[in-house]
């Protein structure tokens, strides 16, 4: 499996004290994506500014020459890095560090099982990502196995994947977060880099089974946080009848904005700002008022003031 890494003690990923495991690899690209080193499957690496001594051992072992100093770092030549990683071999601070590792399903479960101690009655196991279906079979593997030690499991998942995928893993999943980002197919596209129609019918399908839902969307300044987008996400899960026991609005929150440098990518809403908890609650109501829910709905996440300006 490819691992990105493991939080321990984790209250964001389903009910309790958690521990999240999340996967490398995504088949979407959201233009607002919060863990960008999870989109590619493969292996890649990052330089750390706060890291770094300026030893510049790393340049100096690239057998590519795919390494330059520049005034504002360490920057990588994507056209001449073969990952190789040298570079993270003979840095001697850990700047130069590798993103996402090789695990077995063995391997990983023997490290989540250390921390049951704290799951108590609600807490459990988080698969996240990335895409956790990406990898579904060594991930059925592993709920497997935890469900036989009586271990919760929740899957967050964009639903961007085969159904099949999604029913083998029906009997030993209890829970499953469920992105609904847009509900515009074509805006799903431009911001997502896929349309929903898969996302939908699969939500269908889940839906008529009797696993616990949690519809999540993020509310993202610019692109999700439109009162026609919450309208109509409400709109589809009223009219098709979609059973969930909670649905969540995600505030956007910009803390991603320094993976996006350690990647030497740009990333469009590094200038963004928090929404504001009026606006969270706003658009809480117009989800509560199209599908009668009063209870189910809430948002979650930290909001700025009123008064802050860019």
């Amino acid at each position: 499996m490819r691992i990105l890494n493991i939080q321990r003690m984790s209250t964001e990923d389903g009910p309790g004290l958690r521990t999240t495991v999340f996967f490398k690899g995504c088949p979407l690209s959201c233009t607002w994506c919060h863990n960008p080193e999870s989109i590619v499957p493969t292996f890649q690496k990052e330089w750390i500014k706060v890291r770094c001594i300026g030893c510049h051992l790393c340049i100096e072992h690239c057998p590519k020459h795919a390494l330059v100093s520049t005034p504002t770092g360490i920057i990588t030549d994507p056209e001449k890095c073969d990952l190789c990683l040298q570079c993270v071999e003979q840095c001697p601070t850990g700047a130069m560090s590798r993103i996402g590792k090789p695990m077995t399903v063995s391997a990983l479960f023997k490290e989540v099982i250390k921390d049951t101690a704290y799951f108590n009655g609600d807490g459990g196991v988080s698969l996240s990502g990335g895409e956790v279906l990406a990898q579904s079979k060594e991930v059925l593997e592993l709920c497997v196995k935890l469900k036989e030690h009586g271990i919760s499991v929740a899957i967050d998942t964009s639903g961007f994947a085969p159904y099949a995928s999604i029913e083998g893993l029906l009997p030993f999943v209890d829970l499953f977060l469920y992105d609904l980002k847009l509900a515009d197919s074509g805006l799903h596209k431009r911001y997502c880099g896929v349309d929903n129609d898969l996302i939908k019918e699969n939500l269908k399908k889940l839906s008529a089974t009797d696993v616990k839902i949690w519809i999540r969307t993020p509310i993202i300044p610019g692109a999700t946080d439109t009162v026609e987008n919450i309208s109509a996400i409400a709109l589809f899960l009223k009219e098709n009848q979609i059973r969930y026991d909670r649905w969540e609005l995600c505030a956007f929150n910009n803390l991603c904005r320094d993976k996006y440098t350690r990647l030497n990518r740009s990333w469009d809403f590094a200038k963004t700002l928090l929404p504001t908890k009026k606006q969270m609650l706003d658009l809480v109501e117009i989800a509560r008022t199209v599908t009668g829910e009063k209870e189910k709905i809430t948002c979650t996440g930290v909001t700025r003031l009123e008064e802050e300006t860019v």
